[in-house]
């Protein structure tokens, strides 16, 4: 980037948020980083004594999100940049997982996102300029046997984010849903909540999916510092994408899916459009 911009970015103590805020200090900008306790605070503040500041605040208490955001527009500055990154993922099958798990996965990936949204848009919307970043997955374009909650909260946060950022256009603000495919980040790991097995039926199909997926972790072809600067550039470009895949893998999987889809479109091509007039 160019100049210097303040970007907001809700978890920042792992992951996508970690590596982004600390290639964005890098970089010589100020980072404003949400976190979960006191003591992130202060480690995330450790990164630098004169760009990074930490708040505490979990996005999914929505009655404080806006005097957070209210309070960093008065003693940091201005938000440029939005980035939603706090979100886990859930796994289990959706027969067997309680709909407490899927408020919950929902209340963080989709509401508490939104609620971010929300409270930065009235400020960027008066500058008439902004950026909002929403970290989704390749799972809101595709899907497996297992993560059918996580899924859900994706493919709703890409239609939300391409949705507002039609609303938000002339305003001069842009949204950008970016998509990673498998990064070596605690998502599969200690991020990610798991509801325990109880019926056999699904034995065959999920139990190597799960098996798979855990011996898989920490060894996943994507590097989340070069998602970082993926961002970075997405963040410092004149005309940014609505949508950004992240890793070969989401390439390739994606690509297959939106090929499926059309092949089963022309399939069902004659019976789609008989129930015109």
């Amino acid at each position: 980037m160019t100049s210097s911009k303040t970007l907001l970015i809700t978890g920042v103590s792992s992951g996508f948020g970690r590596a982004l805020a600390q290639e964005a200090l890098a970089a010589g900008h100020k980072v404003v980083g949400t976190v979960r306790s006191a003591q992130a605070k202060r480690d995330f503040e450790s990164l630098s004594a004169i760009a990074a500041f930490g708040r505490v605040l979990d996005v999914t208490e929505f009655d404080a999100v806006d005097g957070v955001v209210s309070e960093i527009e008065r003693s940091v500055g201005p938000i440029d940049v939005l980035v939603n990154n706090a979100g886990y993922g859930h796994e289990g099958i959706m027969e067997e997982s309680p709909l407490a798990e899927m408020r919950r996965q929902f209340d963080v990936n989709v509401f508490g996102a939104v609620a971010m949204m929300k409270a930065v848009l009235p400020f960027m919307r008066a500058r008439r300029r902004g950026h909002i970043l929403n970290i989704t997955s390749m799972g809101g374009y595709i899907t497996m046997p297992g993560i059918a909650y996580y899924c859900g909260s994706k493919f709703a946060l890409e239609g939300i984010s391409e949705a507002v950022g039609k609303e938000v256009k002339p305003f001069g603000i842009a949204v950008t849903a970016v998509a990673p495919g498998s990064f070596r980040t605690d998502w599969a790991g200690r991020s990610m909540t798991r509801t325990p097995r109880s019926i056999p039926d699904y034995d065959d199909i999920f139990d190597p999916i799960r098996k798979a997926r855990e011996e898989k972790s920490g060894k996943q072809l994507g590097d989340p510092e070069k998602a970082a600067r993926a961002m970075l550039a997405a963040i410092a470009a004149d005309c940014p994408p609505a949508h950004l895949l992240l890793g070969s893998d989401a390439l390739g999987l994606v690509r297959g899916k939106l090929s499926a889809l059309e092949e089963e479109i022309r399939a069902w091509e004659s019976v789609t459009v008989s129930t015109d007039g």
